[in-house]
């Protein structure tokens, strides 16, 4: 079993095993067939007992290119599960970026234009300690690996890909949490790893995959 630690940082034991139990018994939660998967770049907050962490949309991730220059996104947005086959999709966010010096150097809106891929992969989110403010619902939530392609306000196209990882998804899955991105013939390629946490930031660079139905 891989490290036990979701969004960057530590999870007890004790929370875990429960879910252990349930994921191996039955697979991933979306598993094969057409599901509709909703995707989040999240942020993390204090829940009330018996939840310490609450997941909620409204989050931002980011990656480096080559230089060291920076994309940030914002955004959610649906897909099928189907891989192959042609899908609709929905979705976008916001987008900035930033030289290798940290200094902006532009900004607007992305749209999800089409779909790529999608697996999925073994993983829970137990309750207690984690509370999903995203669909109300522990038992949607899905690690995987999503890839789609996104336009920009600026008429710029790229491809966004979209990596979650749970808890309890074992090490022969090394998945990572984050994106990464492209934009025009610019490749952020080095996604950042999560930072900050429910009370302290800068609250950034998670995901989440949800099943709809």
């Amino acid at each position: 079993m891989k490290r036990l630690r979701l969004f960057g940082f530590a999870v007890p034991m004790a929370a875990l095993v429960a879910v252990l139990v349930a994921v191996f018994a039955g697979g991933a939660a979306g598993g094969a067939g057409n599901h509709l998967i909703r995707w989040d770049l999240i942020q993390l907050a204090g829940g009330p007992a018996p939840a310490t962490i609450t997941l909620s949309p409204g989050g931002k991730d980011s990656a480096l290119a080559n230089d060291g220059s920076k994309i940030t996104l914002s955004g959610s947005g649906t897909f099928r599960s189907n891989p192959g086959n042609p899908q609709s999709v929905s979705g976008g966010g916001s987008w900035w970026t930033f030289s290798p010096t940290g200094s902006q150097t532009g900004t607007g809106t992305y749209e999800v234009t089409g779909f790529v891929s999608f697996a999925d992969a073994p993983g829970g989110l137990p309750f207690p300690p984690f509370q999903d403010n995203i669909v109300g619902d522990n038992s949607a939530a899905l690690a995987g690996l999503a890839v789609l392609t996104i336009a920009y306000s600026d008429g710029s196209e790229g491809v966004l890909t979209v990596s979650c990882d749970l808890p309890t998804t074992p090490a022969s899955f090394p998945l990572f949490e984050g994106i990464t991105a492209s934009k025009g013939p610019i490749g952020y390629w080095n996604r950042l790893a999560p930072t900050g946490g429910p009370t302290f930031g800068p609250n950034e660079n998670r995901t989440a995959f949800r099943v709809l139905h």
